[in-house]
């Protein structure tokens, strides 16, 4: 004898004293699965006799098998549950977490069960409590189909019991966990069956016409190698050809070629060609219409195939639902009244709008489970990844699109709708905006940027017009525009005779403001470079809207492409996503993009020009020049004549050109290949749902020096140190690493507050102050910048200006990359980089 069971439910053993029931269930079932009220005592109270903690005992095993049906683990009960009220707890428990409850009764004779209770050494029942048992049992066979328990099996005798050989655990119908795949999971239909033919076509599979036979309707479907399509209900109402649609679809589900879940227009159709009351509206009035004259067996096929869909399934071992309108975690591979209704109308409030429909609550928003769920039944304007679920419903039949994901590989593959076949009455849910191309309503004139970091950023309309002619004429995609870099203020000026700027200034500064520690990175001798990569170009495609501009960008602050030649571009950010797949950062960071800050060395690379036609041009002639003049004088003075100071001013002026010369020697190399570019990562600005602003520098040191030690060739780790404030040591350790490193030629050091953000008294502080050393400022300042004439006038520079489009900029980067995480529309996204291009026309000092 065999037993069938769901093998997610809750098993009720029902009993007297001395039937045999932990017997039977240690023959057939888990250790761990058995929950035992005896056991139960024993753990209260230290004795399975104890009758006092009979209430708690029950209180314990109620909480641990709420707690297995949570998790959907087979769970049986080892107690006598003759009276109703004890099994009517279990029926509940059963029902609250969407398990069917199934009875096993031991219905054995009760002369032998007071035989056996006689010979018990454990315990002594009273023989007139097992009578009493026994007519319980005898009153609950009657009752249990109406307590719930959806199915029940009587042994009554003890060769019976001894006969049952097996237990069999049956899988649900929406247990499909076996099939893995590949499937093609398509959206809500609703009769636009030209669209879905079109739609099969483009993933892949033949239609072919073939002699009528087996309910295949005349039609064979051959899908790709492997693969399965999946429906997500809503295959009928609104759209022109539902009956089409359902031969299509019913031929295709038995050949095997797809599978099917119901929808709620589905299933009110079933129930209209049943003879129920329903209402006929919201597009069921058309299909009706296009089954009249339909034969009686077409429309008894119809309701019989709706009939049989599964309200979900679960499958490829668990890691993907597919439902109508999605599942919850705690409904996922379950069976209820329950379920069955959130797969069909999904998690309604119960309330209804202004139009009378169902107020629908976003359950997405709060799902963690590890399945992904496909699902539709609310039209979207692009199907979009939520918290690990995707709405397939494009609104074909509004005039959207008709969408498949391609699984596992979560490729979306759509066709627009030939027609607007309904009008929606609720808008389209809200989508990223794809557009590419700024609108010029949206950025001409005075405009105000809200941010989160400093309020409302004002911008003049005459800095506009820049704006726009570098974005519309110079910029990359403006699709990768998600960040531009913030210009830096130096600090204040060095009261030293012959230093502008000195570690001394940048520290006070800092410490006048309360902040406790800093950090102080190498100023490369290079260039501002955003750098954008990605795991591939799917990511790009899916996460940017890109398509053919390989699996990332690299752009200058401004904007522009950073290479004139994109092979030499992508063949750096494939060296650059190689290295972030060697140190396991997509794993770690949960990302396929990421979004940082650099300086790409040489200087040469990006400043050519300015070197060859400004820099070199101005040390050339200065160097030649000077040494004429020298030699003119000199000769001038072995006559005789007295040429006063002009001698040591012209050599004067000659040291320092060859200063000069020197300097900006040390920012030039030749670049043969690849590895003659150094790349120097500072920030991990952003990856996918995080922008990385709540780290500290120091995080961010830390993990780009994992990456650089990754590729050591192209990538080149950032030097620095953090310095504590409050101690005179650090901070002359600190200026002493900035002389030695500005000796030898850098550039200078970049002090930031050790948090990414600092406020005082509420409002931005100075994110980075540059601290340069005295020969780069030879190159910024001209060769004789140091003349104690010109120095001292150098010394009146301003700063508040600088200071001020500082954190303006700073604020309005960060408000991107923040509206970019959120998926907010890209014309969002715009208003804050084309804003920090904006304030970077502002009339300002380019030399601060």
């Amino acid at each position: 004898m065999k037993i069938n069971i769901p093998n997610i439910s809750l098993v009720a053993l029902v009993g007297i004293s001395g039937s045999g029931k932990s017997t039977f269930a240690r023959k057939h079932f888990k250790d761990t699965e058995i929950v035992s009220s005896d056991r139960c005592r024993a753990m209260i109270a230290d004795d399975e006799n104890e009758k006092t903690a009979t209430n708690e005992a029950f209180q314990l095993l109620h909480q641990i098998v709420s707690l297995r049906l949570k998790r959907g683990k087979l769970t049986v009960v080892d107690a006598t549950n003759t009276q109703n009220t004890g099994r009517k707890e279990l029926v509940a428990l059963a029902k609250k977490h969407h398990v069917l409850p199934v009875a096993i009764v031991l219905d054995i004779p009760v002369e032998t069960c007071l035989e056996r209770n006689l010979n018990r050494t454990d315990r002594e029942i009273p023989d007139y409590a097992i009578r009493r048992q026994h007519k319980e049992l005898k009153r609950s066979l009657r009752q249990l189909k109406k307590e719930g328990f959806r199915q029940i099996q009587v042994i009554r005798s003890v060769e019976e019991m001894e006969a049952v050989e097996e237990i069999i655990r049956t899988k649900l119908y929406n247990d499909k966990t076996e099939l893995t795949g590949p499937f093609d999971i398509i959206g809500d239909v609703h009769g636009c069956f030209d669209e879905l033919v079109l739609l099969l076509d483009k993933l892949g599979y033949q239609i072919t016409e073939v002699p009528e036979a087996n309910g295949n309707y005349g039609l064979q479907v051959i899908p790709p190698q492997g693969r399965q399509a999946i429906f997500l209900g809503d295959l009928v109402d609104r759209g022109p050809k539902s009956p089409e649609v359902l031969k299509l679809v019913i031929s295709m589900v038995r050949s095997g070629a797809a599978l099917c879940v119901p929808g709620n227009h589905d299933i009110k159709l079933m129930r209209k060609l049943k003879g129920n009351p329903v209402q006929v509206k919201h597009g069921l009035e058309k299909t009706m219409e296009q089954l009249e004259g339909a034969s009686p067996e077409f429309l008894h096929d119809i309701r019989s195939f709706i009939d049989q869909l599964i309200s979900h399934f679960v499958l490829d071992g668990g890691n993907l639902v597919v439902a109508h309108a999605g599942l919850k975690e705690e409904m996922q591979g379950k069976t209820s009244g329950a379920v069955r209704s959130f797969c069909l109308f999904g998690d309604t409030t119960g309330e209804t709008d202004e139009l009378g429909l169902p107020v629908r609550y976003d359950w997405t928003q709060d799902y963690k489970g590890a399945a992904l769920v496909a699902y539709g039944h609310t039209p979207v304007a692009a199907a979009e990844f939520s918290n690990n679920t995707i709405n397939l419903d494009t609104g074909c039949v509004f005039g959207g699109e008709l969408s498949a994901m391609r699984y596992p590989e979560k490729e979306i593959i759509s066709v627009e709708a030939l027609d607007t076949y309904a009008v929606s009455s609720r808008p389209f849910k809200e989508v990223i905006n794809q557009d590419t191309i700024p609108n010029i309503q949206d950025v001409v004139g005075k405009k105000v940027v809200s941010t989160s970091l400093m309020g409302n950023v004002t911008i003049k309309e005459e800095n506009n017009w820049a704006a726009l002619e570098t974005i519309g004429r110079f910029a990359v995609n403006p699709k990768w525009l998600i960040y531009l870099p913030p210009t830096m203020s130096p600090a204040e000026t060095s009261s030293l005779p012959d230093m502008l700027e000195h570690p001394d200034e940048v520290f006070k500064y800092f410490a006048n403001r309360e902040v406790k520690q800093v950090i102080c990175q190498e100023k490369h001798m290079g260039s501002r470079a955003v750098v954008i990569v990605c795991r591939n170009e799917a990511v790009v495609r899916k996460r940017f809207g890109i398509e053919g501009e390989g699996i990332g960008t690299c752009y200058t602050r401004s904007g522009r492409a950073f290479f004139d030649n994109k092979d030499t571009e992508q063949a750096l950010l494939k060296r650059l996503q190689e290295a972030l797949t060697k140190v396991n950062f997509w794993e770690q960071m949960q990302t396929d993009w990421v979004c940082l800050d650099c300086e790409l060395m040489p200087w040469s690379v990006k400043a050519g020009e300015l070197l060859e036609k400004q820099y070199a041009a101005v040390g050339c002639a200065a160097n030649t020049g000077l040494e004429m003049a020298i030699a003119a004088l000199q000769n001038t003075a072995e006559r005789g004549i007295d040429v006063g100071d002009l001698l040591h001013d012209f050599q004067y002026k000659k040291d320092s050109a060859a200063l000069f010369t020197d300097a900006y020697r040390h920012h030039c190399w030749e670049v043969k290949s690849l590895e003659d570019y150094k790349l120097a990562p500072f920030h991990i600005l952003a990856t996918e749902g995080k922008v990385h602003t709540d780290k500290t520098h120091l995080w961010h040191m830390e993990q780009l020096h994992q990456l650089c030690a990754a590729d050591p060739a192209i990538l080149k780790a950032t030097t620095y140190k953090v310095v504590n404030l409050d101690s005179e040591e650090a901070c002359k350790q600190a200026t002493n690493w900035w002389m030695e490193m500005t000796s030898q030629g850098g550039e200078g050091m970049v002090v930031k507050p050790l948090d990414f953000i600092s406020l005082e008294d509420g409002k931005l502080l100075q994110p980075a102050l540059k601290c340069r050393g005295k020969e780069y400022l030879r190159i910024i300042y001209g060769p004789d910048y140091t003349h104690p004439d010109k120095i001292s006038v150098l010394k009146q520079r301003r700063l508040s200006h600088k200071r001020s489009l500082a954190v303006r900029e700073f604020a309005l980067g960060i408000e991107g990359l923040q509206r970019f995480v959120a998926k907010q529309s890209f014309a969002k996204v715009h208003e804050c980089t084309f804003s920090v291009l904006a304030l970077e026309s502002e009339a300002i000092d380019p030399r601060l």
